[in-house]
């Protein structure tokens, strides 16, 4: 374009579509199939564990029947007028979410998993209810309020652990629970042990510990480790005195 000329009234050059008047309409795109994600409508998350509804139906290629029914857990849930408590998934709930992960999971190892899955949950609470002791005289009836699951994504503790050569969680959950209208999120990291060969049960260790999201909760965890390296100096100390008698 020539500095200072007037091209508003100008013509199209002849080979551009919009100067030809019987112009072919591209062809329309052909539609995603019907069991493709894409064509489905999204499904809602559930805003208490970030997770969608989970279907009781059996899988399509699923060959073992798996029960349907679901056990009551003893964590108290906010948000609700009956005192009631959270439900642990069916074992087919269970399956269905591993699958709709993409993970392959025996069918008949499902039901011992999930009464691994329950057993550390109701693990972790009672963990929970340790630190909540500290805050009794002010609320004496915290409850879960929301978690969602975090596998991928490290804690700082545990970052810098196993930047010092410890080994990583392979779970982490972030749990905020109601301590009488005020939310305090704590933050769980699942490490897998040697297995109890003995007893041939797997074994796991949970670090349980308020995030550090406020003054409060730092102070209390400060509290905790000079508690725990107290007791673990007057064990010491017990010990030593033993010995030497």
């Amino acid at each position: 374009m020539s500095p200072g000329k007037d091209t508003s009234a100008a013509s199209p050059p002849p080979g551009c579509p919009m100067h030809q008047a019987n112009a072919t309409p591209a062809p329309p795109k052909p539609a995603p199939p019907p069991g493709c994600p894409m064509h489905q409508a999204a499904t809602p998350l559930n805003p208490d564990n970030n997770i969608p509804a989970l279907a009781q139906s059996p899988f399509p290629d699923q060959e073992i029947p798996l029960p349907t029914e679901r056990v009551i857990s003893s964590i108290p849930r906010a948000k609700t007028e009956d005192n009631s408590k959270w439900e642990y998934p069916s074992p087919q709930q269970f399956y269905n979410a591993l699958r709709r992960k993409g993970w392959e999971t025996p069918e008949n190892a499902i039901e011992t998993m999930v009464d691994i899955h329950n057993w550390m949950n109701e693990e972790a609470w009672a963990e929970v209810m340790k630190w909540e002791k500290e805050h009794s005289g002010t609320c004496c009836d915290p409850k879960l309020l929301r978690f969602q699951g975090r596998p991928q994504e490290l804690s700082p503790k545990a970052r810098i652990m196993s930047f010092f050569g410890a080994p990583k969680p392979f779970d982490r959950h972030d749990w905020v629970i109601d301590r009488c209208g005020k939310e305090v999120r704590y933050v769980i990291d699942y490490y897998g042990g040697e297995d109890d060969v003995v007893n041939d049960v797997p074994v796991f260790h949970l670090d349980v510990r308020p995030a550090l999201d406020s003054v409060e909760s730092a102070m209390d965890r400060l509290k905790f480790g000079v508690r725990e390296a107290f007791a673990r100096f007057k064990g010491e100390d017990a010990q030593a005195s033993t010995k030497t008698a």
